[in-house]
């Protein structure tokens, strides 16, 4: 099934599910914006947000990429679980709450300047429904993490230059200097070596990026 095929069965299914909740927030979600998470995923989350700061140096383990239909319903499309993915934005903003049940989320939206980047940014997330998800967290493998989904489509979108920056991926206690145990056993697991200095991209490091803006904090985000 093509991106367009699943994308129209889903509007179908959930186009009209986007609940009170997400209305609640008082908040107009818009084509392009990214979803910051503090996902509250175990011991891997765990390690993701000890090695980065985020913005205000929340920490962030999660990121996805709003679109809305032409009924105005709001979707994400991240990678997370199995593969590339479109959810309504409720099934995102519900994930990870903090102890008042607000979402742990933060969204930030390109500038003005970046905008004309978006339409093109979506067309190839689109594109890669479906695509596996990259469990080893590698470049260049057709498969997608997160944080890697985002800087593929806006270096698409951006001729092929990179928008947002990558940089040496650590898996490695920054108290301690030692790989994180719970990496060890992952990679163990994937009969893989810890990619250690390879370069890589986190949720962290793009809501640092100066190409956009943190416009809103729903909820209480760990390290804030």
């Amino acid at each position: 099934m093509d991106g367009k095929k699943l994308i129209f069965i889903i509007i179908l299914l959930f186009g009209f599910s986007e609940t009170i909740f997400s209305q609640k927030l008082d908040f107009q979600f818009k084509d392009g914006d990214l979803l910051f998470q503090d996902l509250d995923c175990g011991e891997l989350c765990t390690a993701i947000e000890k090695v980065t700061t985020g913005f205000k140096n929340a920490k962030l383990s999660h990121i996805g990429i709003v679109f809305r239909d032409i009924n105005e319903n709001g979707f994400v499309i991240e990678a997370i679980g199995k593969s590339v993915h479109i959810n309504p934005i409720d099934t995102f903003l519900l994930r990870s709450s903090d102890e008042n049940n607000n979402p742990k989320t933060m969204v930030g939206r390109l500038k003005p300047v970046y905008s004309n980047l978006i339409k093109d940014a979506l067309k190839k997330a689109k594109e890669l429904l479906n695509y596996p998800y990259d469990d080893e967290f590698l470049l260049n493998n057709n498969k997608y993490y997160c944080s890697e989904l985002i800087y593929e489509i806006f270096k698409y979108a951006n001729g092929g230059k990179d928008f947002f920056e990558l940089k040496p991926m650590t898996f490695k206690d920054p108290a301690t200097g030692e790989f994180f145990p719970a990496w060890i056993k992952y990679y163990e697991n994937l009969n893989i070596s810890i990619p250690e200095g390879e370069y890589g991209i986190n949720p962290g490091s793009i809501s640092l990026s100066e190409k956009i803006d943190i416009i809103e904090i729903f909820g209480k985000i760990d390290g804030m």
